[in-house]
């Protein structure tokens, strides 16, 4: 799975060394203008994919308890809603306070019958999370061309349709980048983007600058920090905060460029497993944006 990091806290205490009232409000009111607004912030399911699959129930209503108001799914082995039919699917989240606003699914197979019970169950997105490494940019532009066909598909039962990157469509290939192949030969009326804010990181791109390289083309994007790189090759996942993503700055911008949904996912866990984890980052973001 790929959407995205690690956070500069950005805002230290104000020390005031003047009485002045006027002046001290002008800062205090400079600090809020700083800080980011985000509103209301989801997860990625695969982040707990085992605790989902014992009892995905349970586990959705932990997760609404940390705070999380959006849910972006993935086919775990019994389809993107766990078994249940599209109208338990949606009774469940819209009880637990929460939004199902997307999930990663098998676009180039059964769409129009997967698009049918997306919609009945209350998601916006059907999201394709992995193409692989393409051998070259022709075989990229071929998939632009089918990512047009699945968004016009979605499009006519009132879903979209987004594409999730990995490291491998921001790494050159015949002196060109494939994500900018998928960029430039899709419909921006048919195709959206979620930015795995981790993967264009870890690729050596800076992702505030790809996102206003395209304003308005990322909609959706996965908020992962990357600790800093060892030089070992190893995924460098961590907890929101303890890496080295200026989170803080980025999700700011972001906003302002077209970003609709910010969506935590980790998968990798040092000293720390996957619930905890989803409590830490909540709190986290809890903790550093304002509302």
């Amino acid at each position: 799975m790929g959407a995205l990091l690690g956070v500069s806290s950005a805002i230290m205490p104000l020390q005031f060394c003047s009485p002045a009232k006027k002046e001290e409000s002008a800062t205090i009111e400079e600090a809020k203008a700083a800080k980011s607004k985000l509103n209301s912030f989801g997860i990625q399911l695969y982040s707990v994919k085992d605790e989902m699959a014992n009892d995905a129930k349970a586990t959705m209503a932990a997760l609404a308890g940390f705070g999380y108001k959006q849910f972006e799914g993935f086919d775990g082995g019994k389809g993107v809603l766990w078994g249940m039919d599209p109208k338990e699917f949606k009774t469940l989240t819209s009880d637990l306070g929460v939004s199902m606003v997307a999930s990663h699914a098998n676009v180039f197979e059964n769409l129009d019958a997967q698009a049918e019970a997306a919609k009945e169950a209350g998601l916006e997105y059907l999201i394709c999370p992995w193409i692989g490494g393409q051998e070259t940019i022709d075989a990229y532009k071929k998939f632009a061309d089918k990512f047009n066909e699945a968004g016009a598909t979605l499009k006519s039962h009132g879903l979209k349709f987004a594409y999730h990157n990995h490291d491998y469509t921001f790494e050159t290939l015949e002196g060109v980048m494939p994500q900018d192949v998928l960029m430039e030969n899709t419909d921006p009326e048919l195709v959206d983007f979620e930015m795995d804010m981790y993967w264009v990181y870890v690729a050596g791109v800076d992702p505030s600058a790809y996102l206003a390289k395209y304003p308005n083309r990322f909609k959706l994007c996965h908020l992962k920090d990357a600790e800093p790189d060892k030089g070992d090759g190893e995924e460098r996942g961590v907890l929101l905060g303890a890496g080295e993503i200026p989170f803080s700055n980025l999700v700011k911008e972001s906003t302002q460029l077209g970003m609709e949904y910010f969506i935590v996912e980790q998968e990798r866990f040092v000293g720390t497993n996957p619930m905890e984890a989803a409590e830490k980052n909540a709190a986290y973001l809890k903790n550093t944006f304002e509302y």
